[in-house]
């Protein structure tokens, strides 16, 4: 049996974090964040490394990872991942994995019919994945019961039908197909624009730039406050330089206006921040410093 995965409680919502992959990613700083300024990484270095960066094989470290959110009486899902058995010919990493995702998820308390909800904050390969799962030879949905949350922007721009092209090449070739159409097929899907209020603990609100529907969730409950950002953050270097972009992201001056934003925001609020992708402590504290942002705390699970 896996290990219990950890907890942290905010307000009235606990808020657990399950691993499905944590590890060199296989691409350098400067492969995966372009315009990134490596003497940043190198005076950077102390806090960076090892953690999120292997100066020894050059690579970024990274997790994957879905948020299980317990709200309100209800279950819920923030992200699911890669997936196992996919076939990821242009994204040959994440291609074929075969993880103990569910076995973690129940060492959490979690059977796929207990959720009640599934958020994908986007849909790139490694946040959709365990939408779905295989049966025979069909693609069906994971968690039976849930509803599906989906931006309507990116479920528009993925449909393969509207052929929009993407700085992401054919890397998100067959995601659409195998994790996003065989819920939306079963009838599990909201799509929705804007904002989605979820309860009254937690909001939905659209936080494009990385997609056109990439979004972040809101949690404020109480005195607390977070914000689970997506890849609006891969990796904390991105917070001491905001401008920078990953290579994923579709449109560049967005990505870097809602980094700001929200990064302000929660300098304001002492909202802490939760990537998809951190590692290690899996959240930050921060404040601004001038034009960027500095890390004041690690917060959450290390």
């Amino acid at each position: 049996m896996n290990a219990i995965p950890e907890e942290i409680t905010l307000g009235d919502v606990t808020v657990t974090r399950v691993v499905e992959f944590s590890g060199p990613v296989g691409l350098t700083p400067a492969e995966f964040f372009p315009h990134s300024n490596e003497t940043d990484w190198e005076e950077n270095r102390s806090w960076l490394a090892p953690g999120f960066w292997d100066p020894g094989t050059g690579q970024v470290v990274a997790a994957v990872q879905t948020w299980l959110l317990r709200s309100e009486g209800r279950t819920i899902l923030v992200d699911t991942g890669v997936g196992n058995h996919k076939e990821r010919p242009y994204a040959a990493f994440w291609g074929h994995r075969d993880t103990p995702f569910l076995d973690t998820l129940a060492a959490a308390g979690v059977r796929p019919e207990d959720v009640d909800l599934v958020v994908n904050t986007h849909l790139h390969t490694d946040h959709v994945g365990w939408n779905t799962r295989l049966e025979d030879r069909a693609w069906v949905p994971t968690f039976p019961r849930a509803r599906y949350l989906l931006p309507r922007r990116d479920f528009e721009f993925w449909n393969p039908l509207n052929e929009n092209e993407s700085v992401f090449g054919r890397g998100n070739q067959n995601v659409f197909e195998d994790s996003v159409a065989p819920v939306h097929e079963a009838g599990l899907v909201d799509l929705w624009d804007g904002s989605y209020r979820i309860d009254g603990n937690l909001r939905l609100e659209l936080a494009p730039g990385h997609t056109p529907g990439s979004s972040v969730l809101r949690l404020e409950s109480g005195s607390d406050r977070a914000l689970f950002v997506g890849d609006l953050v891969h990796t904390p270097q991105q917070i001491v330089a905001p401008d920078v972009n990953s290579c994923f992201c579709e449109d560049e001056v967005q990505a870097r206006a809602t980094r700001h934003q929200l990064l302000g925001s929660a300098a304001e609020t002492g909202a802490l921040v939760f990537p998809a992708h951190l590692p290690g402590p899996g959240g930050v504290q921060v404040r601004r410093d001038g034009s960027r942002f500095a890390i004041t705390d690690w917060a959450g699970f290390a």
